[in-house]
């Protein structure tokens, strides 16, 4: 009998996951507010809203009903991180004890600073073993069937394994690690450092000062995840190193190109009406704040949050970057 795999959010992230568990084999549901975007998955087997010239499997299946999604061995969590936890709190009474929670959201809760580990784990308590997907993905390309490598973060050797087996194909490939905070710093905190490039791109900076910031930001984020417990390697990974050099140089990225056009002029307030989730917004508050209470040194993500928490002019904060005393490269 197949693995049951259920996928909340129907986005495009979402419905490439659910791409990825039916190639695998999976017997695969996947919730989705939006009723058209249920039905055309049912009945059209694609999502024009969110992966627009992409065709589904026949085989995946979409639903409305949480509950009726959670009826699985393996729940993945596809839900834009600041809106997990209330999302939680809502389906929680329909957790299946057991299933695995795989958290696919990368980000920092805004309000509390936690980790979306401690988002699932302080929602479902011990109903629920938690496991990270993270890594260098366009849903696109995934669900495209383009070839992709990610980090299946999990404390829980052979529960990873079985997830793996549940999601993994010759063009979507899992590497296990039992590092979870390592592979969740990495993916929230590289968030902050594509817009940091984004802005230096759209100020023209230069592919110097590019690469200058995301080797120096990849130093940051490796000093944050060392102090919260990660180990250095894993920044080394595809949840770190992988994560930063797609999201920190594609113009497919959200949080890249919200940074373009930062630097280009327009207004972070602007760029953030129609909707769109930019995920480092929201987590360069509360990666500044970590940081600090962990006393660790992390001058971009304080950079973007001064930019766009406290008005910072964009020229006089990178001036302010490029005069900070020199030191020692390993610190």
């Amino acid at each position: 009998m197949s693995a049951k795999v259920g996928i909340l959010g129907g986005g495009a992230w979402g419905t490439a996951l659910a791409v990825c568990a039916a190639r695998a084999g999976s017997d695969t549901l996947l919730w989705a507010r939006d009723g058209a975007v249920v039905e055309s998955i049912n009945d059209s087997h694609a999502n024009p809203r969110y992966l627009p010239d992409i065709t589904l499997p026949d085989s995946l299946r979409a639903t409305r009903s949480a509950a009726e999604a959670l009826e699985a061995d393996a729940v993945l969590l596809a839900v834009p991180a600041q809106q997990l936890s209330g999302f939680l709190e809502g389906v929680k009474a329909d957790w299946k004890p057991g299933a695995a929670a795989v958290i696919c959201a990368k980000g920092i809760e805004r309000a509390t600073g936690r980790l979306m580990s401690a988002v699932v784990r302080d929602a479902l308590g011990d109903a629920a073993p938690v496991a990270i997907l993270s890594g260098p993905t366009f849903a696109a390309e995934v669900a495209a069937g383009l070839p992709a490598a990610v980090t299946l973060a999990c404390a829980d050797r052979a529960l990873g394994e079985r997830l793996v087996a549940m999601i993994g194909s010759a063009t979507f490939r899992p590497y296990l690690t039992d590092d979870v905070t390592g592979a969740e710093i990495g993916g929230a905190v590289k968030n902050v450092l594509a817009i940091a490039c984004g802005i230096v791109e759209g100020r023209r900076l230069g592919d110097n000062a590019r690469a200058a910031l995301v080797t120096r930001g990849l130093a940051e984020i490796t000093r944050l995840c060392v102090a919260l417990g990660g180990r250095r390697e894993t920044m080394m990974g595809l949840s770190g190193l992988g994560d930063v050099t797609l999201t920190c140089n594609a113009a497919q990225s959200r949080n890249f190109s919200f940074g373009v056009a930062l630097g280009q002029g327009r207004s972070a307030a602007d760029l953030l009406a129609g909707g769109v989730t930019v995920e480092g917004v929201y987590s360069a508050e509360a990666v500044t704040r970590m940081a600090r209470d962990a006393g660790i040194d992390a001058p971009v993500s304080v950079a973007v949050d001064a930019i766009l928490n406290n008005f910072a002019d964009i020229s006089a904060t990178v001036r302010g970057l490029m005069e900070r005393p020199f030191r020692d490269e390993r610190s």
